[in-house]
């Protein structure tokens, strides 16, 4: 029996393939601060250590970010806020959010992005100009994340190409060999495993070796997904969404990212070298509903079930 067609029984009994699970056994997931409220005991969803990202969007309270922070790391699970490059003022302020959430939630860990702002309300414009403030190494941060866009980005390149983006990966690594933090490209999302597998391919070529976490989106309804993909910049791999609307019978049905991740699961585990470390949730539909997915999918099982 092949390893692709071996199943293994998840923690509700429902049989996935190993490379599924396999593939999900050290998946991180999104919060906001207001959605994060709406969970009562993020370990009774997650698995124990599991990192959740906490993104900043602009208008949060940095106050708001760092309680998120201090809750979720007593509560075990390693946290990882975004720093958005576009809505810090000054290094100075960089410095304090740094302090703050290190002083008062022990992270040293930290997502580092443009952010989504069109224009930069001060200093920075890029999450590049945050890492050459040397801040975060002065810090001791242990991990440090950078976006990674597996379909371009038309914000950085209007014109189609991915002419910036690239230009941008270089730098990344040839920071990631002078820092002593551990890197990762964090990225966007996409709905089919085809653009990610080429992506990832050239980036081997282009000698970019720092691990890729992918971004999928977690189950959700399809008006909702459209809606998120449209927002966030989703490129050709929409096409999957548009389809799915045009069959009445799948319309009212929640979106599940089961192809994309089986796909990529066999394709790792016949190419043991794939540069793909992690899954990165973007929970679309909700934390928990995405939680319960990833289970049943055979992710480990939540943190109170090991207590």
């Amino acid at each position: 029996m092949s390893l692709l067609s071996f199943k293994r029984k998840s923690p509700n009994g429902r049989g996935v393939p190993v490379s599924v699970s396999d593939f999900l056994k050290d998946y991180s997931i999104e919060v906001m601060p207001r959605t994060a409220e709406k969970v009562a005991d993020f370990r009774a969803i997650l698995p124990k250590g599991t990192r959740v990202y906490i993104a900043h969007i602009d208008g949060t309270p940095i106050n708001d970010m760092v309680a998120t922070a201090k809750r979720l790391a007593t509560d075990g699970f390693e946290v990882m806020p975004h720093f958005p490059a576009r809505i810090i003022k000054d290094q100075a302020t960089l410095e304090n959010w740094i302090a703050m959430y290190q002083g008062e939630a022990g992270v040293s860990q930290a997502l580092l992005l443009a952010g989504g702002l069109s224009e930069a309300k001060g200093d920075f414009e890029n999450s590049m100009q945050l890492l050459e403030t040397g801040l975060f190494d002065k810090a001791g941060f242990k991990r440090l994340h950078v976006a990674g866009h597996p379909e371009g980005n038309k914000d950085i390149d209007p014109d189609g190409s991915t002419r910036l983006v690239d230009e941008a990966l270089q730098w990344k690594q040839r920071f990631s060999e002078t820092t002593d933090a551990s890197m990762a490209l964090a990225t966007q999302f996409c709905f089919e495993s085809k653009p990610i597998i080429a992506w990832i391919d050239a980036l081997r070529e282009a000698g970019i070796t720092i691990p890729v976490h992918i971004g999928i989106a977690g189950p959700a309804k399809l008006q909702t997904m459209i809606k998120f993909a449209i927002a966030c910049g989703v490129g050709p791999s929409l096409r999957v969404l548009q389809k799915r609307a045009m069959d009445v019978s799948k319309l009212l049905l929640p979106y599940e990212p089961t192809d994309v991740i089986r796909e990529l699961a066999d394709h790792k585990a016949a190419n043991p070298d794939f540069n793909i470390e992690s899954v990165h949730f973007f929970p679309l539909g909700g934390i928990k509903a995405n939680a319960n997915w990833a289970l049943e999918n055979g992710a480990p099982a939540p943190q109170t079930d090991n207590l």
